[in-house]
């Protein structure tokens, strides 16, 4: 599906400053709390997870992990991106195949995107259907461990 995005809007809601060390300091805490450790490797993939506000696919990372400019060898940001979905500082989006920062991180959730295909945007929403869709997996005696639901469509900025 093809769209014409020749159009400005704000790209994301990237952090930057006070801002962006208040949520790094949030995630160590949270790490200790949890007597895990955020590596400088999965702090730097959480770093330019942030500092995009957007998703972003695991080779985007390799390209700009290095400080220097330095690409990353793949299997540390993909460890890293393991660690952060496992601990729910992230999400995967399975249809772009790309990472998203998680902003309810501190409780697990259900969790459901709305995905612009026209600029790429994305916004992480509560599902209203992800309560029922875990009791009816209790009542079939499934247990539903982790949930992903995915629209894909136009953002404001995008629609004609």
């Amino acid at each position: 599906m093809s769209h014409d995005c020749a159009h400005d809007h704000d790209d994301g809601p990237g952090l930057s400053g006070e801002t962006l060390l208040a949520e790094l300091a949030a995630a160590e805490k949270r790490c200790s709390d949890q007597a895990e450790r955020l590596t400088q490797p999965r702090r730097r993939v959480l770093e330019l997870m942030l500092v995009s506000g957007q998703p972003m696919k695991a080779y985007d990372l390799i390209a700009s992990f290095g400080v220097e400019g330095q690409p990353a060898k793949p299997p540390t940001v993909y460890r890293a991106l393991d660690f952060l979905e496992k601990q729910g500082f992230v999400h995967r989006i399975e249809s772009l195949n790309a990472y998203v920062v998680c902003h309810h991180g501190d409780r697990a959730h259900a969790a459901a995107f709305l995905i612009c295909d026209c600029c790429g945007a994305s916004a992480e929403i509560e599902p209203v259907a992800g309560q029922e869709i875990t009791a009816i997996g209790e009542r079939t005696g499934f247990l539903v461990q982790a949930l992903t639901i995915e629209a894909h469509g136009l953002c404001k900025a995008c629609r004609p």
